[in-house]
């Protein structure tokens, strides 16, 4: 359902379009170049073929032209979705003891930012409250550039924490998947908001500015995801050149281990600030009563979503319908 929500909006979105499509220019220039470069008379002899044709001739070429991309871009948009879910780290049955393995080793890395985040908190607390008036200035300087190594240490752990679940059980086996996962669960686990009953709810009371972000920034993942496809596909030159298998696997790697990962992190941050900031409007435009303290919301959360997936008959909680003004 939030997959085809996300195609739904990029498909009305025409500007995300040359986000995604500007791969496909970059991969036939590439592979007019490993053609060209096979042999040294190709370029020349090319030429000299579209100067001796008709105006008609040169006009279907470049017909010819555009429909070749415009297919390969329409196979590769296709292809983005099932790839992202590889990325992600939904593998086949096959690949369960690979999974595993790499779902210990994103166990064994957590566990281990959170020991090294609890002993740089203790120490910054220590500090905090030492006794800093009978120090000199230069002793003073010390502790202070010694803060500031904790203070950017202890940023870099919280944002490797915050790009992963929280329950060791929701880990998935790729970086990228659990980017996304921590931002699918942690509603569920700060708010009892369920991400795929929400989402779409959430989704349609969003201001347009907020919903043009997200669909701009799942635009830029899904195109980082579409560049492992083109690498792959560049592959397919070597027998032209033998410089297009490492281009391919370059490209292709590059985009697995860093572009689509930064790319996921700047959509997690947006989805997460979505619900930081909306959530209530969901509760407001379902009449449902807010909670009060932070403390109660987890459960206000819960109780929403179960009555959005089953309905109730319980007398309780009431409608707030005074929440909803005559403006809306």
């Amino acid at each position: 359902m939030v997959a085809g929500l996300w195609d739904a909006a990029l498909g009305k979105v025409p500007d995300q379009w040359k986000i995604m499509a500007a791969p496909a220019l970059v991969f036939w220039a590439g592979a007019f170049l490993a053609w060209a470069s096979s042999g040294r008379s190709r370029l020349s002899e090319v030429t000299a073929w579209l100067n001796g044709q008709s105006t008609i001739v040169h006009i279907a070429t470049g017909l010819a032209a555009v429909t070749l991309l415009a297919v390969s871009f329409l196979v590769t948009r296709r292809l983005t979705a099932p790839v992202l879910r590889i990325l992600e780290g939904y593998w086949p049955a096959w690949l369960a003891s690979v999974a595993a393995r790499r779902r210990r080793k994103f166990l064994e890395l957590k566990m281990a930012d959170n020991d090294a985040w609890l002993k740089l908190m203790r120490e910054w607390e220590s500090r905090a409250h030492g006794q800093q008036a009978n120090l000199d200035t230069e002793q003073r300087a010390e502790q202070a550039e010694i803060a500031a190594q904790i203070r950017a240490e202890l940023a870099k752990l919280e944002q490797r924490r915050r790009h992963r679940p929280v329950l060791d059980g929701e880990l998935l086996p790729t970086r990228l998947g659990n980017i996304l996962r921590a931002a699918e669960t942690r509603p569920n686990h700060r708010y009892g908001l369920d991400a795929v009953v929400i989402w779409p709810r959430l989704w349609l009371v969003l201001p347009d500015l907020v919903r043009s972000e997200l669909t701009g920034s799942r635009a830029a993942l899904d195109a980082s995801v579409s560049v492992v496809v083109w690498g792959a596909g560049f592959l397919a030159f070597t027998p032209w050149a033998w410089w297009a298998t490492p281009v391919g696997l370059s490209v292709s790697m590059a985009a697995i281990l860093w572009w689509a990962p930064t790319k996921a992190e700047v959509f997690a941050e947006l989805v997460e600030s979505a619900y930081d900031l909306y959530r209530w409007e969901v509760y407001r435009y379902l009449c449902w009563p807010l909670p009060i303290a932070p403390a109660d919301e987890p459960s206000s959360g819960r109780a929403l979503t179960q009555y959005l997936t089953r309905g109730s008959d319980q007398p309780k909680p009431k409608f707030t319908h005074d929440t909803v003004s005559e403006e809306d």
